[in-house]
């Protein structure tokens, strides 16, 4: 389907930020000219100064975001249309000269007096950046100097090529060829690759399987030469910053308890035994002698997949949600009236799905919206990320409303774990009932124990790049494929395309981000089951967290909520719910 062919209605509203292009150009020329953050340099130990520097940056921040937004969505409309390309090239450029224009203020902040750091803290001129003055504090000794910080500023750009070269193979090169499904003959898209392995066609799975990952391995060796340049990025300026590891680097910079890290895979490790029983009742239900991984999504349960209009959908979840209060669905409605939801799947449209805020506006979310199960769950997840970013905006100041990635899954997973839990409640067909469990257990193998797997694998090529050793296909294949059998086990069978799987994730070019899906959906089993469970005390400190931003650090905010991540007891939770889920979906099924 072509853009042009979508109704109005479906498309978003981006002349909320910009109502033209044109408007777009002057305000980014206009911003462009007004760089001037070196007259600060040198001044920062006077009160008043810093806190110029502050609002000055504050300024200038909200209109490079929103030009940034802008241009995002956009290019995502079409990512062949190269005018949008260019403006997000040009956004780059600004933000680089942007970083190397305050390059001085870290370095100078590290070299200023701790006491007086900390009296700003307590002055109530800078009560909205005291977090940030809390974290400069902490990072002290991860300081480098005013030219060190100048060169990574100006190697920014640089930096986020091996993201936009993958970004450029998975949506626009890579040679997915034609499938015959459900009586057409089509190009394979991600989209349609998705729901193909959810059919109950072990036949086409196996062929789109095949196709999907041909299209990959064809391209293994530009891919491995991308992710290692990737992870060897990530090792040098874990080595400038004066960091022991890639890893440290990453939960530093997010405030983020390294115990979280280690509870999860600790966590997951224990209790792969479940795993291990479900891929087994996979097999046993599908009656196959050998199972494939193009097996591992298809239906148990047939018949009754909800194929629901996206208008329905959409009502479907703000009634499933209602355990949130009025004014949550109210905002739901909200974003649906007034556009705040891109939903079509078309040509040259970025694939997936996600939500993107804005400054003095409200968030977008991109779709491709497909009438399964799955896709209606996706608008509960990305609409949870956006009416995060939307009250974390009405009730924080800029500086603090931006939360963390580490935090950034748990309110679109709370929303899936409630409307999952309505779902099982309303049904009254026991083979629903079956479906419904079969999914949440999909749920939690895919957000948890998948995201765990790729955690895992992430943190054992950053390690082999920090002793220096070689990341070729072959031994990041192999470091895939080994982690995958530890996890999946031997009753499924591990052949060479999955081992090759770690080259098709996008989020690998964001580092050590896809562990937070897990630690995401941990969180939001224990916050659902809290507000199932007690009701209106759960909800008001749910909406503390919501409320937040980056207000502290993110697992302090999630405390507000209920859940100390710094303990076993949210995961141990999470573990025991998956394994009484599959003991329940167990007996549903006569096992």
């Amino acid at each position: 389907m072509k853009r042009s062919e979508v109704k109005e209605q479906y498309k978003w509203k981006t002349d909320d930020i910009f109502v033209s292009d044109e408007l777009w150009e002057e305000s980014f020329a206009g911003l462009e000219k007004s760089i001037n953050f070196s007259k600060y340099a040198g001044k920062l130990h006077d009160s008043e100064s810093l806190l110029q520097f502050f609002k000055e940056d504050e300024k200038f921040s909200i209109q490079l975001e929103r030009l940034a937004v802008y241009a995002h969505l956009r290019y995502c409309e079409d990512t062949a249309v190269t005018k949008y390309a260019a403006y997000q090239a040009k956004v780059g450029s600004l933000f680089a000269k942007y970083s190397t224009e305050q390059s001085f203020f870290e370095p100078e902040m590290a070299r200023l007096d701790e006491k007086y750091l900390n009296k700003l803290v307590e002055d109530k001129r800078f009560t909205d950046f005291d977090y940030i003055l809390k974290k400069i504090i902490k990072r002290k000794p991860h300081t480098i100097s005013e030219p060190e910080e100048r060169l990574i500023g100006m190697a920014s750009e640089i930096f986020e090529t091996f993201n936009e070269t993958f970004g450029k193979i998975d949506n626009l090169e890579l040679p997915l060829p034609m499938i015959e499904w459900e009586g057409e003959n089509i190009k394979l898209s991600h989209g349609t690759y998705g729901i193909i392995l959810h059919s109950d066609n072990r036949e086409k799975r196996k062929e789109a399987y095949e196709k999907y990952y041909n299209a990959y391995t064809s391209f293994i060796n530009t891919l491995t030469s991308v992710y290692s340049g990737n992870v060897k990025k990530d090792v040098y300026l874990s080595k400038v910053y004066k960091y022991s590891s890639c890893l440290e680097h990453a939960l530093f910079e997010e405030d983020v308890d390294a115990k979280v890290y280690d509870n999860l895979l600790k966590a997951v490790d224990e209790n792969l035994t479940s795993l291990h029983r479900y891929i087994s009742v996979r097999k046993k239900l599908l009656g196959y002698d050998k199972l494939y991984f193009y097996d591992i999504y298809a239906p148990l349960v047939s018949g009754v997949d909800l194929k629901l209009s996206y208008d329905k959908a959409y009502e479907y979840v703000i009634k499933g949600l209602a355990p949130l209060g009025k004014e949550y669905q109210a905002l739901l409605k909200k974003g649906y009236d007034e556009r705040w939801l891109d939903v079509e799947e078309t040509e040259g449209k970025c694939n997936g799905a996600f939500s993107a805020a804005c400054p003095e506006t409200h968030p977008y979310v991109l779709l491709n919206y497909k009438p399964t199960t799955a896709d209606i769950f996706t608008i509960a997840h990305e609409m949870g990320h956006s009416l995060h970013s939307y009250f974390s905006g009405k009730y924080q100041p800029f500086a603090k409303s931006n939360y963390t990635i580490f935090v950034a899954e748990v309110a679109s997973t709370v929303n899936e774990v409630l409307l999952l839990k309505f779902m099982l409640n309303e049904a009254e067909d026991e083979n629903l009932k079956k479906y419904l469990l079969n999914y949440y257990l999909d749920s939690i193998r895919a957000t948890l124990h998948r995201q765990a797997m790729f955690a895992e694998f992430e943190y054992g090529a950053h390690t082999m790049a920090e002793k220096d050793e070689p990341l070729t296909k072959e031994a990041l294949c192999n470091l895939y494929a080994d982690i995958g059998r530890k996890y999946y086990g031997d009753d499924i069978e591990h052949d060479y395309n999955i081992s090759c799987e770690w080259a098709r994730i996008p989020h690998f070019y964001h580092s050590f981000y896809v562990y937070k899906y897990a630690t995401g959906i941990i969180t939001a089993i224990n916050i659902a089951n809290r507000i199932l469970t007690e009701g209106d005390a759960a909800v008001k400190d749910y909406f503390k967290f919501l409320c937040g931003g980056a207000s502290t650090d993110p697992v302090s905010l999630l405390k507000l909520a209920g859940v100390d991540l710094t303990t076993t007891k949210p995961f141990e939770f999470a573990m025991a719910e998956f394994d009484k889920t599959l003991t329940d979906f167990e007996k549903l099924m006569g096992i």
